[in-house]
């Protein structure tokens, strides 16, 4: 049974909103409804860039500001340079008492948490024109809880994969933009960190329907290093391609799986109403092995000897397909899968070597040092739907149904598959500040299992919320 009373829950949001209200930046209007897909875009304003793509599908009030998921070029962006970010806190009040992992993010329960401070500097290029090239950069500097999830091996990663900190600090985006207008009608070229590009979820809080992720969002790519093209063909067809050093690994980390390749397409409809975003989002030539390597030495209080650390790293092999249809410009469907195996890995993937030499219990599912070792083929298949209806100017209401089958636990360190339900909403107190409370149900469902609360329990019950303040120029 839930271990909270309706007095803790309203105290938890007062609390939160009341944090926020006095760093609310200068007051703006209230969103208003956007158009319906099929209508053409009201004329730009003289001397400002004109979009040279297919009107926006939706309302942009949703995550993705009202694009389909996927490149976009030809639409008007922010010009010059930018410095802006967003504070979000939150508190995830769960029947598990030590550690929500194999929820994500929100692995801390009973706990307000600083998930994500974010201080952002970009400049973006003018993709609207075709007669001269253009450059850009983003560097996005992340520091909370989140960091958990979002750290590449080789980049600060002993904050977690030798420490388990709570808190961290990850440059979780850091690349450089090249534009060239007259490759197919616009390419953009990508070189360093990015986001990992298929997913509907995003590691970043404002781009996402709720406040916690689905389970299989919880076991895929975070981030890439290497270079990335987007190609557009036309308004129906663009491509992404790229090679990467392996899925939350460093091109100089030991193990890094170099060259992993990738290749994306996503076909737009001629009513505007509906988007598929397909293909692999890494594929390595080295046998797809997870790979491992010595470093750094530690005292084995079993032989009483000093031993060499064992680290390595997935070298995931994963597919992505995602639907997006748009009843209306207030209410959408997104239905994505995805499949994803390596062979001879460890149970739970990536090695933490927290707690190696002083042995003890496991902190918000890590740590211990390698799995077990799972020789041949391991697989995981993940689905995740989500129904987004905005029912007033400043709300829009989200229903989440998402599986995961990890049949030998490589993926989430527990042998069994998993269902999750939420429910959720996103306010708009102002234009620079968000709340999103969500219900939340989860379960394993294979006997005897029991992959929540330290592995103690089958089933989760939550129930979250945070508050999102932006800041900067942000426009």
């Amino acid at each position: 049974m839930l271990d909270f009373s309706i007095r803790r829950v309203i105290g938890a949001g007062a609390m939160l909103a009341c944090a926020f209200a006095p760093l609310t930046a200068r007051a703006q209007s209230t969103p208003s409804p956007s158009p319906a897909p099929l209508l053409q875009p009201s004329a730009a304003p003289s001397g400002a860039p004109v979009r040279r793509a297919l009107p926006q599908p939706f309302d942009p009030l949703f995550p993705s500001g009202g694009e389909f998921l996927g490149p976009t070029i030809g639409v008007p962006t922010a010009a010059g340079l930018r410095a802006y970010g967003w504070i979000d806190p939150g508190v995830e009040i769960s029947t598990s008492q030590f550690s929500n992992y194999p929820l994500t993010y929100n692995d801390v329960p009973n706990q307000p948490q600083l998930d994500q401070f974010v201080l952002r500097f970009e400049r973006q290029p003018d993709t609207t024109q075709t007669d001269h090239f253009d450059w850009g950069f983003r560097l996005s500097n992340l520091y909370g809880v989140d960091y958990r999830w979002t750290t590449m091996q080789g980049v600060f990663s002993d904050q977690l994969l030798l420490r388990n900190q709570t808190n961290g600090y990850d440059p979780v985006e850091a690349y450089g933009i090249l534009y060239f207008p007259r490759w197919g009608e616009g390419t953009t070229l990508e070189v360093g960190r990015y986001i990992s590009p298929p997913d509907i979820e995003a590691q970043l809080a404002p781009q996402n329907f709720l406040y916690t992720h689905s389970l299989m969002f919880d076991f895929d790519a975070y981030t890439q290093m290497g270079a990335l093209f987007s190609t557009k063909l036309s308004n129906y067809w663009t491509i992404q391609y790229g090679v990467h050093c392996g899925d939350d690994t460093a091109c100089w980390n030991g193990s890094q799986h170099f060259p992993t390749f990738l290749l994306i397409g996503r076909w737009v409809s001629h009513s505007n109403r509906d988007s598929i975003l397909f293909g692999v989002d890494s594929h390595s030539f080295d046998g797809s092995n997870f790979k491992t390597y010595e470093y750094g030495t530690y005292y084995s209080q079993i032989t009483h000897m000093v031993e060499p650390l064992i680290w390595g790293h997935d070298d995931l092999q994963q597919q992505n397909v995602t639907w997006t249809h748009v009843f209306n410009p207030e209410f959408q469907n997104e239905l994505e899968g995805y499949y994803i195996y390596e062979h001879n890995a460890y149970v739970g993937g990536t090695i933490n070597n927290y707690n190696v030499a002083g042995g003890g219990p496991l902190y918000l599912g890590a740590g211990g040092g390698p799995g077990a070792f799972l020789p041949g083929l391991s697989e995981a298949v993940g689905a995740v739907d989500y129904l987004a209806y905005k029912f007033s100017p400043n709300d829009f209401a989200v229903f989440r149904l998402d599986y995961l089958n990890d049949p030998r636990g490589e993926r989430s360190g527990f042998a069994t598959s998993y269902g999750s339900l939420t429910w959720g909403i996103t306010h708009y107190i102002n234009p620079k500040l968000m709340m999103r409370p969500e219900f939340r149900i989860e379960k394993a469902f294979r006997p005897g299992v029991f992959p929540w609360d330290n592995g103690t329990k089958a089933y989760q019950t939550t129930f979250g919320m945070d508050a999102i303040q932006f800041f900067g120029n942000d426009n």
